[in-house]
């Protein structure tokens, strides 16, 4: 029986990290998923993105068993598209951070988890000893803003969902996290810190590390 503080929630493991406040383009084809973001979009419900921890995205004979990351985030629908049958191309942001109790794979492959919300970021100023990092961040937005309109690529879109924060700790660690090159080991206990002045202050660490800033 389901507590009343849990909810359940379908889940996609991915090899991916969601971010709250990120963007993440899925390209669907495997006939469980197409199905489960087939019903989400109907009814307009979101659903969980936890990152694989073993196991592959795509099911596959005698491959290792699917087992994920404890702490996922929730996954709304922004962009639907069906460019031909049995192919889903879609565009999800992340919203809130969530805890796994306990999760069950149905008879069709698909899992379900009984899920508790984790408290969101707490709105907190960049201090000024990181403020190059914010700044590194709105130069590379710029850049790439600059790179589109000069190709005239409309159909490009930023990696980025606006609005912009440039002054949160949380959402311009979030940014950096989503964009750095790192394994997804490493995202993942990121965005499972509580602090997002730490997330933030461990960022500015990789940021040296690659001469970003």
């Amino acid at each position: 029986m389901t507590s009343p503080s849990l909810t359940t929630l379908p889940l996609f493991p991915l090899g991916s990290v969601l971010y709250p406040g990120g963007l993440l383009p899925l390209r669907i084809f495997e006939v469980r998923y197409l199905r489960m973001i087939g019903e989400a979009h109907k009814a307009g419900a979101p659903f969980g993105v936890v990152a694989l921890t073993q196991g592959s995205e795509v099911r596959v004979a005698g491959a290792e068993a699917e087992r994920f990351a404890t702490i996922g985030t929730l996954a709304e629908i922004r962009r639907f598209e069906a460019p031909q049958p049995a192919l889903l191309h879609i565009e999800c942001a992340g919203m809130r951070r969530f805890r796994v109790h306990g999760s069950t794979q149905q008879k069709n492959g698909l899992w379900t988890g009984e899920v508790e919300w984790l408290a969101d970021d707490l709105p907190l100023p960049v201090p000024d000893d990181l403020v190059h990092v914010s700044q590194a961040l709105k130069r590379l937005v710029d850049t790439l803003e600059a790179r589109r309109v000069a190709e005239g690529r409309d159909d490009v879109r930023l990696p980025l969902a606006e609005p912009f924060r440039f002054d949160d700790c949380g959402w311009v660690a979030n940014r950096w996290c989503e964009l750095l090159p790192m394994q997804t080991e490493l995202k993942q206990r990121l965005m499972e810190l509580e602090s997002p002045l730490m997330r933030l202050e461990l960022v500015a660490d990789l940021l040296s590390r690659h001469g970003i800033a």
